[in-house]
């Protein structure tokens, strides 16, 4: 990474300006407060048996600038907090909304509201537990939980509202300063230098609208731990930023740009932006989502001294049991718009991501073969190529799904087109890979080349497609074609001709099986600013591009997805990757960490970034496999294989320079372990598929924190080495090189046993295992029931009619219990209910299941089952069965006498076999006994 194409707070004006008020606040102690009151007599309750909104005007006392505060109170434990100018110069940007949120949400009216006319405290109840408490003077805000505050805004008052204003009337911060001649007098502070136009490097930002920023100060009180806010090299547990032990100096950053060769633990802002995050400790989490796609800092500091100011407000009169809780202090920086932010109760992690899904959107259920393995690189040259590849695995038994084709497959680089000397007969080729249930993956990013006699082009010109200058016509700048220019996805007209680009009709040479890749869409520009496009173009209704520039990724892949979606009369569940990414991106698809090094530090680092984008609503993710850059050693190939298995995203990429590194290309024993990893993602599909199905009903990421299956154990709060794949499966991934043994933490009181010698461990706390090569540690969870499908195919299309295995992982008390989801694997048909969703329980000794689904009853699900009736269980896998049963039997609705079931005991690792008892996983009219 070249650090000096990137700026750093200093070198961004707002972000420096918000730094150093926030350092005068601290530095004037108690003789400071902050200049924002709220205005008492303008406090108004709009409040009805359905909804409720505290209304009130904020005045600067310094400025006498007045600003607006709506707080409203949403439905699951959600309040929202908005404020802006009264009466601005012009309009400041406010339609980002429409684009994050999934839909308007939801109010609800509280208990009860009062003002005291006295001091003007105004006083929230929401429920029995959590209220808001609003202080006038300065402006705070408090929310609670039984009357303790978990969250408060502005607390230490670095809450700053730039105002829009001219030059002709701003009024400058004057400093005293001691001239060169030892007088002391009052110079123009140096702050107010990039107010009105600021340079980095050759560029210059006019700033046309002058200072706009908005800030402020967020504390978690008691929380010594924050999460979320991707995407960053950085850890899952977000350091402090400034400066102290195992700190950074820098803020972390929001804002989307192409950084080549990223560097690791750095809080240096990389492809995405999702401004979520997430505070835990043992007895309540917490979350905010500044919505604000603008580019944005946030700084974090830990305060482990006394309790806060709004704590010891709160507290007056009571005992308190612990006067040193370590409050995270958290301060948002954004360049411009307004402020809006949403508050999440929780009380646990996945309560607050379901409530911040609820509002930006469900992750999207993907198409089965979505979740199994993806090879790629840059690039394959042409289709015999692509077919030989495929054919390679085939040879080799080595499963796969989704074969790519990156930017060298188009005519010069012009996307919706092919090179036609490479890809002659693209349709053919889709057919043979369709012919083994497989799909193809072509990359279309959002530059245009500018080119003449080039279809796209023309028509982006012709109807104002594209992003335009300050001083009118297209804004050119260079990317992978050359002279490119970008489509303006903010505009209604242009989203609807950008989807149009995808039907069959207009992108020949594409067929069903043929799917997209946006890359590029941050958006990147080779020679823009920081790699990305110049703040001061204009976008559709006249808005600059530094107000909404998070957004534009955002956008790009919404609008993809939607033509891949809509291109067919029965619409499939569309697949786009996209590597640059907003809020609300868990709704069309997926993400990955970007261009990442084939070194161990980037495998190290590629388990707390998924594990962030995960608590930071984007549960679909991987990493490149292994490593984009340069070529991986045979041990670390493995390793990262091994990795990606457990991971949602699971797609091996490469540039254009390092060696062919297909799994099948490599020598013994390297290839076996690799074949061996990948078939053990597709033995796993069911579970993964299951799991996905749950993320989709309630925004909780497959692959997640240890700790947040196990809220209560501190030891896991900072933990990102290890992590569980949903409820039942403990995952260490091996990162080191030449390891052969690995330090795992075991938490919780119930056994945990050996994916793949079923051995029982009941350690609680730290213990070393075994992990040679051919092994990546993995556990199951006792008293959970995890399905997989064993046999070994080409695809997972070629698995649908599979009969699936049965692990039943024991507790301490003989129990255990699990889950399957399945449909059609492509379509929405499961939106109308033509699913099964089947739960499996065990108690001491029995085995029976139940439906799971909304509406069992209803046409589309009766319906459904009766198509997949003859899926079967064929084996049953009980772990931690102490002794060996005298018999097996399956018990029928459908029979009157039950049925002997053939079975192995294995003494030496306490487990049981049943074999076939050809169970069905639809109907549930069967329980099987073990005596």
């Amino acid at each position: 990474m070249k650090k000096e194409d990137f700026k750093t707070c200093s070198q961004s004006g707002f972000c420096q300006r918000n730094r150093a008020y926030a350092d005068d606040a601290v530095s004037a102690g108690s003789g400071f407060q902050s200049p924002y009151s709220i205005i008492q007599d303008s406090i108004q309750f709009n409040h009805n048996s359905k909804n409720s909104h505290v209304k009130a005007e904020i005045e600067n006392t310094d400025t006498k600038v007045i600003f607006t505060l709506d707080v409203t109170l949403l439905q699951d434990n959600t309040a929202r907090v908005r404020i802006n100018e009264k009466s601005p110069l012009k309009p400041r940007y406010d339609d980002h909304a429409k684009y994050t949120l999934h839909q308007d949400p939801i109010t609800v009216a509280p208990q009860h509201m009062e003002k005291d006319t006295k001091t003007g405290v105004v006083t929230v109840i929401l429920d029995d537990s959590r209220k808001l408490i609003i202080t006038p003077e300065p402006f705070k805000m408090a929310f609670l939980v039984n009357d303790s505050p978990i969250i408060t805004l502005n607390d230490r008052g670095f809450f700053n509202f730039e105002h829009l204003r001219t030059k002709e009337n701003h009024v400058p911060k004057m400093i005293k300063q001691t001239n060169d001649e030892g007088v002391m007098e009052e110079q123009q502070s140096e702050l107010e230098n990039t107010m009105w136009e600021e340079t980095f490097k050759s560029w210059t930002d006019p700033k046309p609208n002058g200072p706009e920023s908005i800030a402020l100060d967020i504390s978690f009180n008691g929380f010594s731990h924050v999460y979320g806010i991707p995407e960053h090299a950085s850890s899952l547990s977000l350091k402090e930023t400034r400066g102290g032990d195992n700190a950074y100096t820098e803020p972390y950053r929001l804002y989307n740009t192409d950084v080549f060769e990223y560097a690791l633990d750095s809080p240096t802002s990389l492809y995405g932006a999702v401004p979520f995050m997430t505070a835990h400790r043992k007895d309540i989490s917490a979350g905010v989502f500044w919505m604000n796609p603008s580019e944005t800092w946030i700084d974090i500091t830990k305060d482990k001294s006394e309790k806060n100011t709004i704590h010891k407000i709160l507290d007056f009169g009571k005992k308190s049991s612990d006067n040193d809780d370590t409050t995270t202090q958290t301060h948002w920086i954004s360049e411009a718009g307004v402020l809006d932010l949403f508050v999440f109760f929780g009380p646990t992690t996945k309560d607050v991501l379901r409530q911040y899904t609820t509002l930006t959107g469900a992750p999207a259920l993907p198409q089965m073969f979505a979740i199994g393995y993806h090879q790629c690189r840059w690039n394959y040259i042409n289709e015999k190529d692509v077919l030989d590849v495929d054919s390679k695995f085939d040879e080799n038994d080595i499963p796969y799904d989704v074969i790519w084709l990156d930017i060298e497959y188009t005519d010069d680089k012009k996307y919706f087109t092919w090179d036609q000397a490479k890809f002659p007969n693209p349709i053919e080729m889709e057919k043979q890979l369709d012919h083994k249930g497989r799909q193809l993956v072509v990359i279309v990013d959002p530059h245009i080349k500018r080119a003449h006699n080039y279809r796209i082009c023309d028509e982006a010109i012709k109807d104002k497609h594209f992003v335009q200058q300050p001083s009118g016509g297209d804004y050119e700048a260079w990317c992978w074609p050359g002279q490119s220019s970008w489509v303006d996805f903010f505009n209604p007209k242009a989203r609807n001709w950008w989807k149009s680009e995808f039907t069959f009709e207009k992108f020949a040479g594409t067929r069903e099986n043929v799917h997209l890749w946006n890359d590029m869409n941050e958006p990147a520009i080779f020679n823009g600013p920081e790699i990305t496009m110049q703040k001061e173009m204009i976008h559709h209704d006249n808005w600059e591009h530094r107000v909404l520039h998070n957004l534009y990724s955002l956008l790009s892949h919404g609008a993809t997805t939607d033509g891949i979606r809509e291109r067919t009369a029965i619409q499939k569940r569309p697949f786009v990757l996209a590597r640059g990414f907003y809020s609300g991106v868990q709704r069309y698809g997926p993400v990955w960490t970007g261009d990442n090094m084939a070194n161990w530090e980037a495998l190290t680092f590629t388990n707390p970034m998924v594990l962030t984008n995960g608590m930071g609503g984007v549960p679909f993710s991987g990493a490149d496999i292994p490593g984009f850059f340069n070529n991986p050693t045979p041990e670390l190939l493995v390793r990262w294989y091994q990795t990606g298995v457990f991971q949602p995203f699971f797609r091996a990429h490469a540039h254009i320079d390092t060696k062919r590194r297909e799994p099948y290309l490599l020598d013994e024993p390297h290839k076996s372990l690799t074949r061996a990893a990948i078939r053990e993602r597709y033995a796993l599909l069911p579970y993964w598929y299951s799991l996905f199905y749950d993320t989709y009903k309630n925004g909780t990421p497959m692959m997640r924190p240890m700790f947040m299956e196990f809220p209560q154990d501190e030891n896991l709060f900072a933990m990102e080495d290890q992590f569980m794949l949903g409820e039942a499966i403990l995952v260490k991934p091996i990162t080191k090189e030449d390891a052969t043994s690995t330090e795992i933490y075991f938490s919780g009181d119930q056994p945990w046993y050996d994916m793949k010698t079923y051995e029982r461990t009941l350690h609680t706390g730290l213990k070393t295992v075994e992990a040679p090569l051919e092994k990546i540690p993995a556990y199951y969870r006792g008293g959970f029931i995890v399905p997989r499908r064993e046999r070994i195919r080409r695809s997972s299309a070629a698995m649908k009619l599979d009969p699936f295995t049965l692990i039943i992982a024991l507790d301490r008390k003989s129990m255990a219990q699990g889950t399957l989801y399945i449909d059609d694997g492509e379509t929405y048909d499961f939106q109308q209910g033509s699913y099964a969703h089947t739960g499996f329980y065990y108690n001491r000794g029995t085995l029976n299941c139940a439906p799971l689904h909304n509406d069992v009853a209803s046409p589309a699900a009766t319906s459904f089952a009766e198509s997949m009736k003859l899926l079967r269980v064929e084996r049953i896998h009980v772990l931690g069965l102490k002794k060996k049963p005298s018999h097996v039997r399956l018990i029928s609705n459908n029979d009157d006498q039950p049925q002997n079931l053939p079975f192995e005991y294995d003494d030496s690792n306490s487990s049981l076999m049943i074999r076939d008892p050809a169970s069905s996983v639809t109907e549930c009219g069967w329980t099987i006994t073990i005596e």
